[in-house]
This record gives C-alpha cells, structure tokens and sequence, in this order.
C-alpha cells in the first residue's frame, strides 16, 4: 500500500513542482479514479470475504467462481465509466471545480488516464483473489515496479528532460498508463507460470455461474455501496473546497496525498484483518476468532498514535517539495495539522469496520453506520458550513472528516459486546 500510494504521490509533488494548477486538475480527475477504486475495493473485499472462508476449507473450484463473477462486474464498471468520461470530460472535471484553467489541464489528464480503467480493474480483481488464498508478495513487488517505472516516465514527460517533450500533466497520464500496462503483463505472466494454488486460467472468467450471484451480491452488495458512498463521499470533499476558492483544491490534494500514505499501515491491517478472521471463521474457531479481534484493536489503536506523530514529523519536509502559494502553503500546513488528529481515530474505526467486522460477514453494520455517519451528519454540515455560513475552509475540512472519529464509538461496542460473526453454509 505504501509503494502504490507512492506512485500517486510521486505524481503530486512533481505537478506541484511544475504548475499549481496542473496539479489541481489532477487533484479533481483523481476523484473520479477514487470513486471508481473504491467500488473496485468493494468488489474485491467481497471475493476476499467470500473466498478466504472456502480457503478455509480448500474448496477452489467455488472460489474461481465467485472470482468470475466479481470480474465480470469489474469490467462492466470500468467500461462503463471510460463511456462516460469520454464522451462528456468537460462536465466530469466541471463538477468539482468552476476554475476554467484547472477544468483544461483535468480534461488534458483525463484524455490518457481514461485507458488505464480496464486494466486496473482487471488487476484489482485478480490481486484480490490472490490475497484470498495469502498470495501477497506479487502486489508489493508489481506496485515497486510501477513506482520506479512511473517515477521515471513523470520525470522525462512532465518536465522534458534528456530530449523528451515536455507534456506536463500529460505526461504524468503517460507514465500512469505506462504503469498499468506493464502492471497487467507482469502479472498475468505470473498467474499463468508461478502461481500454484489455484492456477487460474482464462477459461475460468469464460462462463458465470449464476447460481453463485446471489450469494456474492449478498455479501458484496452493502460492501459496493459503502465504497462507492465512501468514494463519492471523498468527492464532494473536493467539490465543496472546490468551489470555495482554488487554494483549497490543491490544499486538500497536498494533505490528501501524504495522509493516504500514512493512512496505508492501517489499510494493509484491515486487509490482513479480513483474511485472517474469514480464514478462522471457515475452520470454525470461533472463540480464536474472538481472541484475534481483541488483540488487533489493540494493535490498531498502537497504529493509530504511531501514524499520527509520523504525520507532525513529515509535514514540514513533505511540504518543501511543493511550488505553492503562500495561501496555499499555509493553509495545507493547517490542514495537515487537523489530519494528525483525525489519523488516530481513523487507524481504529477503518480497520476494525472494514477488517474485523466486515471479515466476520457483518457487512450490513458498516452499510447503517457509513450512512448515518457521513450522508445524515457529515455532508449535510459541511455543506451548510460552506454554503450557508460561508465558514472558512479550515472549518469545513474540519467538519469533512469528523466521522473519522465519532466512528470509533459504534466499532468499538460492535466487536465487544455485539454479534458480528457470520458463518457461511458449504450450500
């Protein structure tokens, strides 16, 4: 998660370093790519609930269905939205800014980065179904690779050195596509010549089983809608301090992007979470399984603090890599400031819902909770803040993110006092 956040990183701090504005076009296309991520997050975390539970149990033959079935779903999205932002790029940027240079530099971007959808899907769905079966070491060396290669590509592109035309935000699309492709190769020459435990092949995703749907939107289904909601919930985030001024837009894109990094210890926990209780649950453990959950929220609080000083200590050297206004400057000092606050919360709540819970098959708890917390009282106020008050955007993005923390309440009575473990039927 760390190397993957990188590549985004390593695209942020090189457009900040060439164009404020370059950087805000991305910063406002990379919400629509998050929207799309977090659904394919939840298609994924569904093969993984679902699979590493007949892991458990060594059933593969059902597991490479249930893998179908998520890629095909997969693909029809990311088909879906290459459709729409090539045929209406203009109102896809425009929603998040009304700032008509930053609309032309996200159109520029857009136009290269829309290719890469298929193959991130494609890819997300396989590595997640590698991660049912504990196959995990091919997603950290893939994402090395994209970095470096990404890293290199940005660098010739953006800026035009050593001959290369200078593309600016262009060519930080180029280098992402570059990425993807060669992401895609590598690993379906890994699946097809190393991978031995359940030797997929592309017969496998010919034909779907419509017998298994049912039970994979079951599960999947509250899971799509909490990621697509937390996605589209990150996006108004961006459409809010967008039309507020233009120094905020890049303000959160520079907070955003070192938080997601710092953020990433505790996405990786809530994803061995959910492997590691699924897996228990299979064997039917059960009381392991409620030893396990006691001792990760521990681990997950410990995470938390870490990632929260980790946070104060790397502001001040992260943002001396940044070309920016002096508004702008200090208002993402302020912003990063707020965050490492919210970090501690969220590094408990995130992967004790999205890991513990969610791996226990409670997914509709999550559903309830997400939708109270951020469409009942988080985006309402922060859209009164904004709108109606015309409060400061330090207080708006103050209140953008206060789920992060009364979330932790709920989490923490779940798991402890409530019923949060269900175990799937062989039928």
């Amino acid at each position: 998660n760390v190397i993957t956040l990188s590549v985004n990183l390593t695209d942020n701090v090189m457009l900040g370093s060439y164009s404020e504005t370059a950087l805000a076009g991305a910063a406002a296309v990379n919400q629509i790519q998050f929207i799309f991520q977090q659904c394919l997050v939840g298609l994924g975390d569904g093969v993984v609930i679902i699979c590493s539970q007949y892991w458990g149990r060594k059933e593969v033959k059902n597991m490479k269905k249930f893998s179908a079935i998520a890629m095909c779903s997969a693909i029809c999205l990311a088909f879906l939205l290459f459709v729409f932002t090539s045929t209406a790029p203009d109102h896809a940027v425009g929603f998040f800014t009304s700032d008509h240079m930053i609309i032309k530099e996200g159109m520029d971007y857009l136009s290269i980065i829309r290719f890469t959808y298929v193959l991130f899907a494609i890819i997300q769905i396989l590595l997640a179904t590698l991660r049912s079966v504990e196959v995990v070491k091919i997603a950290f060396r893939l994402s090395v690779m994209a970095f470096f290669l990404n890293c290199g590509i940005n660098y010739l592109l953006i800026f035009g050195k050593f001959g290369f035309p200078e593309l600016g935000i262009k060519g930080a699309a180029v280098g992402t596509l570059c990425s993807r492709i060669v992401e895609f190769i590598v690993l379906l020459m890994f699946i097809w010549k190393k991978e031995t435990k359940l030797k997929l092949r592309l017969a496998d995703y010919k034909c779907l089983d419509k017998s298994f749907c049912k039970d994979y939107f079951r599960i999947t289904g509250p899971l799509l809608i909490t990621q697509g909601l937390w996605g589209l919930n990150t996006a108004l985030q961006t459409f809010v301090l967008g039309h507020m001024n233009s120094a905020a837009i890049a303000a959160n894109s520079v907070s955003s992007t070192l938080f997601l990094l710092i953020k990433s210890a505790s996405v990786g926990a809530a994803a061995s979470a959910t492997v590691i209780i699924g897996t228990i649950i299979g064997t039917g453990e059960i009381e392991l399984v409620k030893r396990y959950a006691k001792k990760m929220q521990k681990i997950f609080l410990c995470i938390g603090l870490c990632s929260g000083l980790a946070l104060f200590c790397l502001k001040g050297p992260f943002l001396s890599l940044y070309n920016l206004q002096p508004e702008t400057m200090k208002m993402t000092n302020t912003f990063l400031n707020i965050l490492c606050i919210v970090v501690v919360g969220m590094s408990y709540q995130m992967p004790t819902n999205s890991g513990i819970i969610r791996g226990g098959g409670s997914v509709n708890f999550v559903v309830k909770m997400d939708l109270i917390s951020i469409w009942a009282i988080v985006i309402p106020l922060s859209f009164f803040m904004a709108f109606v008050v015309k409060a400061s955007p330090v207080v708006v993005f103050v209140c953008l993110n206060l789920d992060q923390l009364f979330k932790c309440v709920p989490a923490f009575l779940k798991v402890n006092y409530g019923n949060w473990i269900k175990k799937l039927t062989k039928d």
